[in-house]
């Protein structure tokens, strides 16, 4: 798997040496990364600086510059202008998708996430049963809006009553903000490599989101951080410490079932955003998303 790099520490500077990426503080320098190496670079502290070569040569290795704010969610992505050579044509097409066709897309992207967010809670030992109903209920373009019911359930399910999902806030939901976010960085990348623009979303439509669509195709791997978190939750970990950041990371390298064996997220997401360009361009007609996972699945998390 390509690294996720994350930049936590105050005041540094990140420039290009010739195949590498280095970190310095104050002129000295404090460590270096082959760009061959780079998924991306999440830059989450205050007082980081850049040069312009770093940026450019983040651009031709398809690597996206996640800028993130204090709440560890994105305020900004850097992202190349081309990134698959017949992208022109697949963005026309993508551009070009019916209300019809996006609404089959995310029926059924709702209906893998609610299944997910069943198997989660069935794997911590909670009933399943509603989930799995909700997920059947789903019709094209979720117009009942079971998606939004189904999280409800789930989060206060997963963590408990008094539990809100607020993105604002410190403990869960800051530990859930800094998942979502190297699920996000992987899904932007999955998504231009396929040659997709992540501005034209299937469901999320919000003008003044530019990532439309990677909040769209991560939505059925959510339930994978969801899980990693309840795990340290229930472990005593409650802050977005450098070994919560780890295990977040490295969830992107843990198999989970599909369609040909045991396959690590990281690839699975990669599958997705390529299923769906194939799906835009008439190649073909459905998504490929994660398999049912069982506990045994999630314990690797």
């Amino acid at each position: 798997m390509d690294r996720i790099i994350e930049i936590a520490q105050d005041g540094r500077h990140l420039a290009v040496e010739r195949g590498f990426m280095t970190v310095c503080e104050n002129g000295k320098e404090l460590g270096r990364v082959p760009f061959d190496q780079i998924g991306a670079v999440i830059a989450n502290a205050h007082g980081l600086t850049y040069s312009n070569n770093l940026l450019v040569r983040l651009a031709e290795q398809n690597a996206p510059l996640v800028i993130c704010g204090s709440n560890h969610v994105p305020a900004a992505v850097v992202l190349p202008m081309e990134g698959h050579h017949l992208q022109g044509d697949i963005i026309t097409a993508q551009a070009a998708m019916t209300p019809a066709a996006l609404n089959r897309c995310w029926k059924e992207i709702v209906q893998q996430k609610i299944s997910r967010q069943a198997d989660v809670v069935a794997a911590c030992g909670f009933m399943d049963g509603p989930l799995r109903f909700m997920a059947k209920q789903v019709k094209s373009g979720d117009p009942d809006n079971q998606e939004g019911q189904a999280a409800r359930f789930y989060f206060t399910t997963l963590f408990g009553r008094s539990f809100r999902r607020d993105r604002s806030q410190s403990g869960i939901n800051a530990l859930l903000n800094y998942g979502y976010t190297i699920l996000r960085s992987a899904v932007v990348r999955a998504i231009v490599g396929a040659g997709l623009h992540p501005s034209l979303g299937i469901h999320h439509q919000n003008q003044y989101n530019a990532m439309r669509l990677a909040d769209d195709l991560m939505e059925p791997f959510r339930p994978f951080v969801d899980y990693c978190v309840r795990k340290m939750d229930f472990e005593g970990v409650r802050d977005v410490d450098p070994d919560a950041k780890r295990r977040l990371v490295a969830l992107l390298s843990c198999p989970m079932p599909a369609e040909k064996g045991a396959v690590e997220i990281g690839y699975q997401i990669v599958t997705a955003a390529v299923s769906y360009a194939k799906c835009v361009t008439g190649e073909s007609d459905r998504l490929v998303f994660p398999f049912p996972v069982g506990e045994a699945d999630l314990q690797r998390l």
